[in-house]
């Protein structure tokens, strides 16, 4: 995927999901804990310094796996790197929990797996297909990922 950072830095300024000053340690050995304005924007998690107005990085929040390390501090490493790992620290093990949840949520596969199982018990409950209505219920992403795919109610069309 590509961005360019005029992109990155308008969608850091858009309204965020959650935004906390956190204590945060990059990835390479020898990264010390650093306090760090964190903003979760869409699927995107911003970080700046806490007196600048521009993220000094962004971690696309996809492919990646989000874990308690105790209580009150989390890690985010990503499928490709797991040995990379970014640890966040908060105030309090509610503000952790949190952040977790909200991390969690954030990335599309999570929203497509939602919109897929909503879409399959709106299904099961009327006998209609809800993206029917928005000609998108044959896109490949919002199938079923098993293969089985959601029937018409009326096949003699097909």
């Amino acid at each position: 995927m590509r961005f360019n950072e005029k992109e990155l830095v308008s969608l850091s300024r858009q309204p965020s999901e959650m935004a906390a000053e956190l204590g945060m340690r990059g990835p390479k050995k020898g990264d010390v804990v650093k306090k760090r304005l964190v903003k979760l924007v869409v699927n995107f998690l911003f970080y700046f310094r806490t007196d600048e107005e521009e993220p000094i990085g962004a971690l696309l929040l996809e492919q990646c796996r989000v874990e308690r390390e105790d209580s009150q501090s989390f890690s985010i490493a990503f499928l490709d790197e797991a040995e990379r790992k970014y640890l966040f620290e908060c105030d309090s093990e509610e503000q952790c929990g949190e952040w977790v949840d909200s991390i969690i949520k954030a990335s599309y596969e999570f929203m497509r797996k939602n919109l897929i199982f909503y879409r399959t018990e709106i299904h099961r409950l009327t006998g209609k297909d809800p993206l029917e209505q928005y000609g998108i219920s044959d896109e490949t992403r919002f199938q079923v990922s098993n293969g089985m795919q959601l029937m018409p109610r009326d096949t003699s069309s097909l």
